[in-house]
């Protein structure tokens, strides 16, 4: 067997062994996802400052409420 074909063969070898190697990677990820269930995605809620009116009638229903 010569240098070349050696070579040929292990670079081969590596880029097969690659393949498996990211298909097995897959399998696990999407195993895994499939096992949590379905993916809930957070919803964000935006913080709206109040402006000085609002906030003083909601310190006028704290005071009313005591």
């Amino acid at each position: 067997m010569s240098h070349a074909s050696m070579l040929k063969a292990r670079r081969q070898h590596q880029k097969t062994k690659k393949l498996l190697d990211v298909a097995a990677k897959q399998a696990k990820r999407l195993a895994k996802e499939a096992l949590a269930g379905p993916a809930v995605k957070k919803e964000r809620v935006k913080k709206v400052k109040l402006t000085k009116e609002e906030l003083g009638s909601q310190d006028a229903k704290k005071t009313s409420a005591i």
